[in-house]
């Protein structure tokens, strides 16, 4: 018997699993997930890097990939009969493996909630007698999933835990210049998003640095891409002559943001990484058509940027679909650093918004202990 199933089918919601894992020093974990778990000691059954897909062409793509995940996961739920199982993000995935799990007597923490205050509010309703308790990131999710009648309770957002390296000390592993102002290029963790983003984020990039004196970037290369688009990455970033940086799956791209002035993100968990660490972010996507239009009929907010949600404002650039190209994007960026200074207060609004005294894995790791019974030993 395997006492714990984690799931988590993103490099974010990787490294926040592991730190869980790690806590539960007697639990014996296997799942879904990539390099951080695997670090941890989970036995990994299907590896997250063959999935990861985001919206509905972007899943298409994928959907062998993704079946194969989700065959492998059922068979192991009936091979090793969990007592518990921490379900973390991968919202499609995991919205259907939770009534499984359930009606099986696997009680489940979800950590990393649906966004149902964007899109498809019904959720709320529809997954809570599935799910025994719902681990929240932001603060304002607790009361919407409440009102659902789903016992919920803000723990923090992973990036809380990320130590940020100082600013030196990351410019040293990065090998950047002391004095330049820096730029991080993170195009995203998912292949789709690198393939769309990382060519117009590294042209805006080279218009910025032929305006300036000095200026540096890294390209900060994500460990859950798979082998085919790590190695076009590389090639892209060779043959334009930007330095890149292979991101550690335990510590993300967080622990070196210090080293930046601004970062061009992909939307995502890093825009709120970027935040934290006071290189003012600079947001942009780029969604296949099916998604895109998707969003466009049922997103009930203003904002994409995990930043601009919290502040309930555009206090950071926003560039998405045909606005996210290069010209738009230099002009984007040469803003956030000629106007840094009054936008750090934008940055440490947000931080003081997410309460820095939380600690997410030390939370979950005290919910999970009573399912798992003499399994787990806090540590």
């Amino acid at each position: 018997m395997r006492d714990l199933l984690v799931v988590a089918g993103e490099a974010s919601g990787d490294r926040a699993a592991a730190g869980v894992v790690t806590l539960l020093g007697g639990a014996r974990a296997f799942g879904l997930g990539g390099a951080a778990l695997a670090g941890a000691g989970v036995e990994i059954l299907a590896d997250l890097r063959a999935s990861t897909a985001l919206g509905i062409g972007e899943t298409a793509a994928r959907i062998g990939a993704v079946v194969r995940a989700w065959r492998r996961v059922v068979r192991g739920v009936a091979a090793r009969r969990p007592k518990a199982a921490l379900l973390v993000n991968y919202t499609e995935f995991n919205a259907r493996l939770a009534p499984r799990l359930h009606a099986n007597g696997v009680r489940v923490l979800w950590y990393g909630a649906p966004q149902v205050w964007a899109w498809r509010a019904g959720r709320a309703h529809a997954l809570g007698p599935s799910i025994d308790r719902m681990a929240v990131m932001l603060p304002f999710e607790e009361p919407l999933w409440r009102a659902a009648g789903v016992e919920a309770r803000y723990v923090g957002h992973p990036a809380l835990e990320t130590r940020v390296l100082p600013r030196a000390e990351a410019r040293a592993r990065l090998g950047m210049t002391p004095f330049a102002e820096g730029v991080a290029i993170l195009p995203g963790s998912r292949p789709h998003e690198v393939r769309s983003l990382l060519e117009p984020m590294i042209a805006a990039y080279e218009q910025v640095r032929a305006d300036r004196a000095s200026v540096d970037a890294r390209v900060l290369v994500a460990s859950s891409l798979d082998a085919e688009t790590r190695s076009w990455t590389r090639a892209v970033c060779e043959a334009r002559q930007v330095p890149r940086a292979d991101v550690d799956p335990r510590e993300g791209a967080g622990a070196l943001l210090g080293a930046f002035d601004a970062a061009l993100c992909a939307s995502g968990t890093v825009t709120l990484e970027a935040a934290l660490a006071r290189a003012v972010p600079v947001i942009a996507y780029r969604a296949g058509r099916a998604t895109a239009l998707a969003a466009r009929l049922l997103l009930r907010g203003p904002h994409v940027g995990l930043p601009n949600i919290l502040l309930q404002r555009r206090a950071f650039t926003e560039l998405l679909q045909g606005n996210a190209r290069a010209d738009r994007i230099a002009d984007a960026l040469a803003d956030a650093l000629d106007r840094r200074g009054s936008l750090l207060a934008a940055c440490d609004e947000v931080a003081a918004m997410m309460g820095g005294q939380h600690h997410p894995s030390a939370a979950l790791a005290e919910m999970l202990s009573p399912w798992l019974g003499g399994a787990a030993r806090l540590s």
